[in-house]
């Protein structure tokens, strides 16, 4: 049933370690695709031909049977598999691997990569080599985390110059491989929770901007056609429909325009909440006059609308676009603040949490905003609303004592 799939221990003499060594790694084949796992061995060439040849001895014998026994519970596995998949491979090879955190962080980042979610990705690998730092060693086992070296590797973080943000992700993904270790019925010890280590909740920093200045911005006139021109107009795009991120812009569609709405799924949830539904935005004059001005031409349905991804990019290609086009944007918008006399920091992610606050002080329910920022709990809408500005607090104040208005007869 499965003579497609093959296996393959395999010197992976692509990248050398520091010592001269290269890595070993368990090859599958199937169906004209490869993939490899690591393993935690590393030889020279010379040494690896001797462990593979027909006439090992002594220590490079004890090696080849060491290897020749993972290659065999490899094919055990997959003979026991009712069809073959990868994903399923994985789960048995990698993740029951009792106890190695390594490679439940290797499968992950698989799993991840493959779906074309190349940005958690990469912060599930940030996270792994933030750790292997951390401990002074390659191969992390769960048993490694603790509440205490929690404690100890957040404030190791904090002395590296990590934000509290940062921090707060690398927590949160290492927590996500724990939820899933004891799922899968690994005999590990859980570090977080009250009484343990608790995740730092992020500090609500002021995000947003006020009407004025987003006015400041509208009503700016950068030189026609000009990049500046372009990156403004990208995230006054963002602002005036719904909030949406730069990846997800790029992404858009003409066939994604129904007349006077536009509908798409966010790429950061689209792989991992079944039945998401789309998200429906009005399309505003000034949104639409943005679309006309830098709309890609001819507008045919499977055709990006802007000009920043061509063809069929790969998720690769997708990532490195867009983190141009984040850092472009900040660029010329952080221009802008500064000839308007905005004080704020400005970025991408300010049009997103603007979008946001401004429909909240023009009393819009959570809900409708939770529904129209495509957040899956209103919890998330809420720590994204920003407070209101200090003259709104003031002027809630001053309501406290307006019975001095009053005639009491006190």
């Amino acid at each position: 049933m499965f003579e497609n799939v093959h296996t393959a221990i395999w010197l992976d003499t692509r990248r050398r370690k520091r010592d001269g060594t290269y890595p070993v790694k368990l090859r599958i084949t199937y169906q004209k695709r490869r993939k490899y796992y690591g393993l935690p061995y590393s030889f020279t060439p010379q040494d690896f031909k001797k462990i593979t040849g027909s006439k090992a001895r002594g220590q490079y014998k004890d090696l080849k049977l060491e290897l020749s026994l993972i290659e065999q519970k490899a094919k055990d596995i997959i003979k026991g598999l009712p069809a073959f998949t990868f994903r399923e491979f994985e789960v048995r090879f990698l993740m029951k691997q009792a106890g190695k955190l390594s490679s439940y962080f290797d499968s992950k980042i698989n799993e991840l990569t493959e779906a074309g979610r190349i940005e958690t990705a990469t912060s599930y690998r940030s996270t792994k080599q933030s750790l292997i730092n951390f401990f002074h060693k390659d191969k992390l086992r769960f048993d490694d985390i603790t509440p205490d070296t929690l404690r100890k590797y957040e404030a190791w973080m904090l002395s590296q110059g990590k934000s509290s943000t940062t921090i707060g992700i690398y927590m949160r993904n290492i927590r996500h491989l724990f939820n899933l270790a004891l799922q899968n019925g690994e005999n590990i010890v859980y570090p977080f929770g009250r009484g343990l280590y608790q995740i730092p909740e992020p500090v609500n920093i002021k995000k947003a901007l006020s009407i004025t200045d987003i006015a400041r911005i509208f009503n700016y006139k950068p030189e026609e056609g000009s990049p500046e021109h372009f990156y403004r107009d990208l995230w006054l795009f963002s602002y005036l429909c719904a909030g949406i991120n730069m990846k997800d812009i790029a992404l858009l569609k003409y066939e994604n325009i129904d007349g006077e709405f536009i509908h798409f799924r966010r790429a950061k949830t689209e792989g991992t909440r079944r039945n998401s539904r789309p998200i429906d935005i009005y399309l505003s004059d000034e949104a639409r006059a943005i679309i006309e001005r830098w709309g890609v031409k001819p507008e045919y349905p499977d055709a990006f609308i802007f000009p920043i991804l061509k063809g069929k990019p790969t998720p690769r290609d997708i990532q490195n676009k867009v983190r141009q086009v984040v850092k472009l944007t900040n660029k010329y918008i952080r221009r802008i603040a500064a000839k308007t006399g905005i004080d704020e920091d400005i970025t991408t992610y300010t049009a997103r949490h603007s979008f946001a606050t401004v429909l909240k002080r023009s009393g819009v329910s959570i809900e409708f905003i939770s529904e129209m920022l495509g957040h899956a709990s209103v919890k998330t809408t809420a720590a994204y609303l920003d407070s209101f500005e200090d003259e709104a607090k003031k002027e809630v104040v001053k309501r406290l004592i307006d019975f001095k208005n009053e005639n009491t007869g006190l």
